[in-house]
């Protein structure tokens, strides 16, 4: 039997032998507490200041500048939400229809407490305009939130110049950059950013630890209170096997980054072009714009996602589909709709992101397979109709 295919890198990355050999030590023998004051505890502290010293050199930033969180959902709600209560000028937000969940309900909260949220339309591929954003921040705004990396169609926006828009206002900007390490080049002081968040699980790290970047001066409220920790802005013992486990991996990521990328994207060109030629009527959402090298979401009008993800794992290979099941109800997911994506064709999409564990013969297998699921699915829906009696 051949080995299974994983193409579901954007919703985890597998944890690197290297980070898991430079954690082990802090889940036992190291284990200690980096409050505490004795040996033990002080030597937890140096692990901890070691990893952010290191992510803060990954990241171009100041040690000082690094605040450890349990994830990327919880930097994206500490910056959207912590901004935003901190600042003393307008109560409104301003992000974007195609934002991750943890962006978009934080502006949910917000609103909830008498903020007014502005949403920005996005253009086929998945873009904001500049000129957009910049007049949405005209009548004042505490806080903009644009997505580096969208995690479903891999769209890049322009963050450096949306950055700039906003720093000329006196608006807080923040980027969820949790799919960009290890796929694109990352230097907040590049990215002209004042909050920038990123999660270890999705650059080989482990899961329930992330990182947010808060530029000095930049006003934050905490969401955890407690003992004090992470100077004050995240409460709560620190996960120091978890912390170190991120910095190896951004390490790592960092400095593979242009060898890998450049053999992501000759996979991913290779696969899409792979399904244009072998499926027709496919269509790869996103096309246009620039992407991350690692994923492809590409639509199969008139076939449901679901089952053809259900048929394509029975077969070993593990992707992601395009589409969420809220209520018994299957609907298109809300990046595709703010695309502007066919209803038909929204239903229809998977999403293929490849990394590590990705070769060439995979991709090349994954595209046969597919096609094989593809006509089953066909023949199966063709034998109920036929299969239907007639009155």
């Amino acid at each position: 039997m051949s080995a299974r295919i994983y193409a579901d890198h954007a919703a985890t990355t597998p944890v690197r032998e290297e980070v898991l050999a430079a954690m082990l030590p802090y889940f036992a023998a190291a284990g200690f507490n980096a409050s505490s004051l004795h040996a033990e505890g002080r030597a937890a502290r140096a692990a901890l200041d070691g990893a952010r010293d290191s992510v803060a050199r990954s990241l171009g930033a100041h040690p000082r500048e690094i605040v450890f969180t349990g994830g990327g959902s919880e930097a994206d709600n500490l910056a959207v939400i912590g901004a935003a209560r901190a600042s003393l000028g307008p109560r409104r937000i301003v992000t974007a229809a195609t934002e991750h969940p943890a962006v978009l309900n934080a502006a949910a909260v917000l609103r909830a407490e008498g903020y007014e949220v502005t949403v920005l339309e996005v253009d086929r591929d998945g873009r904001v305009d500049p000129a957009a954003f910049a007049a949405a921040l005209e009548p004042g705004a505490a806080v903009a939130s644009i997505m580096l990396a969208n995690n479903e169609i891999g769209a890049l926006a322009p963050i450096a110049k949306l950055a700039a828009i906003a720093r000329a206002r006196g608006v807080v900007f923040h980027t969820d950059a949790v799919q960009a390490p290890g796929r694109v080049a990352l230097d907040v002081n590049a990215l002209g950013v004042d909050l920038l968040a990123i999660s270890a699980h999705k650059f080989y790290g482990p899961k329930g630890v992330g990182a947010l970047y808060v530029r000095a001066g930049t006003p934050v409220t905490p969401l955890i209170v407690g003992g004090g920790q992470e100077a004050g802005l995240r409460s709560g013992t620190e996960n120091v096997a978890g912390i170190v486990g991120l910095a190896r991996a951004l390490e790592l990521a960092v400095s593979e980054l242009p060898a890998e990328t450049a053999r992501l994207r000759r996979i991913r060109d290779a696969f899409e072009a792979d399904i244009s030629a072998r499926i027709p009527g496919s269509a790869i959402n996103g096309a246009g714009g620039e992407r991350l090298p690692n994923i492809s979401s590409i639509a199969f009008p008139g076939v449901d996602a679901p089952t053809l993800l259900v048929r394509l794992d029975l077969e070993g290979i593990a992707v992601s589909a395009g589409s969420a099941c809220a209520a018994g109800a299957t609907e298109p997911s809300h990046v595709l709709e703010a695309l502007g994506v066919e209803r038909a064709a929204a239903l229809g999409t998977i999403r293929f992101s490849f990394g590590k564990l990705t070769s060439e013969q995979d991709v090349e297998r994954l595209a046969v397979m597919l096609g094989i699921a593809l006509r089953q699915i066909e023949s199966a829906s063709t034998d109920q109709l036929t299969a239907v009696p007639r009155f």
